[in-house]
C-alpha cells in the first residue's frame, strides 16, 4: 500500500507558484508603467500622483469573521480566494489587505498572507519586513520619542513633566520585557532619568495615523495634533509644540506609497499599513483603499478579528473618516470555530460533533445581528476543513437559510478562486441591493454613551464600568473638547466580553473600562478595556522555534 502524500504546506504552495513580473501585475490593474517603482521584480510602491484622474468609486466587500479561536478561521484566506473568484466570473476586482507584523509572525500566528491556493504573493517577503514600511512607522514613532527626551535634556523650554510622558518607544516584536523601562539613566549626559515603556509598532499612533491619513499634507498635519504628554500645568503637550511633524513625515514618505503585489492566480493586491484590531483599529491604509476604488469595480478587503471589534471600527472609524461606506459584509466561519464556542476542546476538533456545532452557533448567530445592526446585510463563508462532516455542514448550511442569510461553503485554501465561486455569486447578488449602512453612533453623543451602544449593540453586553483611572480621563478629555472623536475599544479579540474565556455568546456582562487614552492625530480615544496589553508576549513556544533558512537562503517554517 502506498502511503497517502501529505499535503502541501502554505510555504511549499507559495515557493512553488509562478508569478507574473510585477509590471504585467500594475498593468492589469490600470496602472500606468510612470506609477510604478518596482521593489525587485513582484513588488512594487505605487506613486498615486501619478495615477490617472479617475471618478470611479469601485464596491468595496469586507471581510470579517466570527470570534477568532485557536482553531484558526481562514479570514485572509478567504479574503483572497474571494477576489480570485471574482476575477474569474468576469469582474475587475482588487484586494486591499494589512501588512502582517514580525511580532504575531515569529509569536503566535506564523504569517499573515492567505494559505493554501488563496494567497498574496511573494509569501516570504510579504510576511518578513515587507519594504520597509513598518521599520520606517518604527523609526518615525522612536525619532519623535529621542526628541522628547532630547528637549527635557536641553532645558524643556515648554514645561513638560516628565511623569506625565504619554508617548511610547515602539518594536515591531512581542517582548514583554519592555513594557516598562527606565531610560536617561547614567549621569546629566545620559539625559533625564525617567519611566517609558515599549508598545508594539502595530500600537503605534504612527500606525494608525498612517492608515488614515489621506494625502502626505493631511499625514503631516494628523501627526502634529499627537498628544504626548503633559507640563506640570497639566497642559496637553503636541508634536506640533515640538516642531517635529515635518521631519516625521520626511521619515514616512515613501512608505507612505501603496505596495502592489499579486495573489497565485494573478489578482492585483495592495498591501498596506497593519494596525491591529484588538488594540487599534485594525484595517489596512485609507490610501490603499481608495486607490483600490479607483482601479477597480469591486475592492475586496478585510479588518482583523471578528466583526466585534475590526469590522465596528471599520464601520464607525474608517469609513466614517473615507466617506464611504461597505457594499457588502462576508462573515467567515468554520465547523472548528463553532465547535469551540460550543465547548469542544482544540484537541478534539477533528471528531464530528454536531450537537457543538449547535451550542457553537450562537456565536454566528450575534455577528450576524451585529452587521445587520450597521444596515448591510452579510453573507456567510462557511470556510471548509478535510475534517468537517457532512451533517456539520448542513446543519451550519440550513440554520443559515432559516435565518434568511446568505452562505456559501468555500474550498479557497485547496481550489483556490475556483473555490469561492458560489461565495462570489452571492457577493455579487447582494452588490445589486441597497443597503442601508450607517455608523452605530453620533460623534457629538457623549462619551459614554458612545461607549454604552458599542457594548450593547456589538457586544450584547448590559452596560459599562468605569475604573477612577478612566473616570478622570473621561473628565480630562471632556475638560479639552476630545469628546466628539469615535471610540476605539481595546478589547480581547476570543469574546464579546472582555473576559477572553466566556466563549460563545456571553450574556448579561459588563464591559469594564480601565483607561480612556486621546489619540488626536489619529482622531479617536482608546478605551482599554480587561487585561489587554499595548505589547503583547510570545507563547511559550513561538512559531519562530520552526523558522529556518537553507543554505540558497529559502526559508524554512514560515507559515
Amino acid at each position: 500500500m502506498t502511503e497517502k502524500a501529505k499535503p502541501l504546506t502554505d510555504l511549499q504552495i507559495a515557493t512553488e507558484a509562478v508569478m507574473q513580473p510585477i509590471g504585467e501585475i500594475a498593468k492589469k490593474a490600470g496602472i500606468p508603467e510612470e506609477a510604478v517603482e518596482p521593489y525587485g521584480r513582484y513588488k512594487a510602491k505605487i506613486d498615486i500622483d501619478k495615477l490617472p484622474v479617475s471618478k470611479k468609486n469601485g464596491k468595496v466587500v469586507l471581510v470579517s469573521a466570527t470570534s477568532p479561536t485557536p482553531a484558526g478561521e481562514g479570514k485572509s484566506t478567504v479574503t483572497v480566494g474571494l477576489a480570485d473568484a471574482l476575477s474569474k466570473l468576469g469582474e475587475k476586482s482588487m484586494i486591499a489587505l494589512r501588512e502582517p507584523s514580525l511580532g504575531p509572525v515569529m509569536g503566535i500566528k506564523g504569517g499573515a498572507a492567505g494559505g493554501g491556493y488563496a494567497q498574496v504573493l511573494p509569501m516570504e517577503e510579504i510576511n518578513l519586513h515587507f519594504n520597509g514600511d513598518i521599520h520606517a512607522i518604527t523609526t518615525a514613532n522612536n525619532a519623535l520619542s529621542a526628541m522628547i527626551d532630547n528637549h527635557l535634556h536641553q532645558g524643556n523650554a515648554l514645561n513638560i513633566d516628565p511623569r506625565r510622558i504619554t508617548w511610547k518607544r515602539v518594536l515591531d516584536m512581542n517582548d514583554r520585557a519592555l513594557r516598562h523601562v527606565t531610560v536617561g539613566l547614567g549621569g546629566p549626559a545620559q539625559g533625564v532619568p525617567r519611566e517609558d515603556g515599549f508598545d508594539i509598532t502595530v500600537a503605534s499612533e504612527i500606525m494608525a495615523v498612517f492608515c488614515l491619513s489621506t494625502s502626505l499634507t493631511d499625514l503631516k498635519e494628523r501627526i502634529s495634533q499627537i498628544v504626548i504628554g503633559y507640563t506640570y500645568d497639566k497642559e496637553a503637550v503636541t508634536v506640533r509644540d515640538l516642531g517635529v511633524e515635518g521631519a516625521l513625515t520626511l521619515l514616512l514618505k515613501e512608505a507612505f506609497k501603496p505596495n502592489l503585489v499579486q495573489t497565485i492566480e494573478g489578482t492585483p493586491a495592495l498591501i498596506h499599513g497593519g494596525p491591529f484590531a484588538n488594540i487599534a483599529h485594525g484595517c489596512n491604509s485609507l490610501i490603499a483603499t481608495n486607490t483600490a476604488r479607483q482601479l477597480a469595480d469591486i475592492v475586496v478587503t478585510e479588518a482583523g478579528f471578528g466583526s466585534d471589534l475590526g469590522a465596528e471600527k471599520f464601520m464607525d472609524i474608517k469609513a466614517r473618516i473615507g466617506g464611504f461606506s461597505p457594499d457588502a459584509i462576508v462573515l467567515v466561519t468554520t465547523i472548528r470555530a463553532l465547535k469551540m464556542h460550543g465547548g469542544v476542546a482544540k484537541t478534539d476538533l477533528n471528531a464530528e460533533n454536531v450537537q457543538a456545532v449547535k451550542d457553537g452557533i450562537a456565536n454566528l448567530d450575534k455577528h450576524i445581528e451585529t452587521v445587520r445592526a450597521f444596515g448591510v446585510e452579510p453573507v456567510i463563508a462557511l470556510n471548509r476543513f478535510i475534517t468537517d462532516s457532512h451533517d456539520e455542514l448542513q446543519f451550519v448550511l440550513s440554520h443559515c437559510k432559516e435565518k434568511g442569510v446568505r452562505a456559501a461553503l468555500t474550498d479557497v485554501w485547496g481550489q483556490g478562486g475556483e473555490g469561492g465561486i458560489e461565495l462570489a455569486k452571492h457577493v455579487l447578488s447582494l452588490l445589486e441591493e441597497p443597503n442601508q449602512f450607517a455608523p452605530l453612533y453620533d460623534v457629538e453623543q457623549p462619551v459614554l454613551e458612545k461607549i454604552t451602544t458599542i457594548v450593547q449593540k456589538v457586544y450584547g453586553g448590559k452596560g459599562v464600568i468605569l475604573t477612577d483611572k478612566a473616570r478622570k480621563d473621561l473628565l480630562a478629555i471632556e475638560s479639552n473638547g476630545w469628546d466628539i472623536l469615535p471610540i476605539c475599544m481595546a478589547k480581547t479579540q476570543y469574546s464579546f466580553s472582555d473576559d477572553p474565556k466566556k466563549l460563545g455568546r456571553p450574556e448579561d456582562f459588563t464591559i469594564t473600562i480601565r483607561e480612556i487614552i486621546p489619540k488626536l492625530g489619529a482622531g479617536f480615544l482608546v478605551c482599554l478595556t480587561g487585561d489587554i496589553m499595548t505589547m503583547p508576549g510570545l507563547p511559550k513556544k513561538p512559531a519562530a522555534l520552526s523558522m529556518d533558512v537553507d543554505d540558497k537562503g529559502n526559508a524554512i517554517g514560515l507559515m
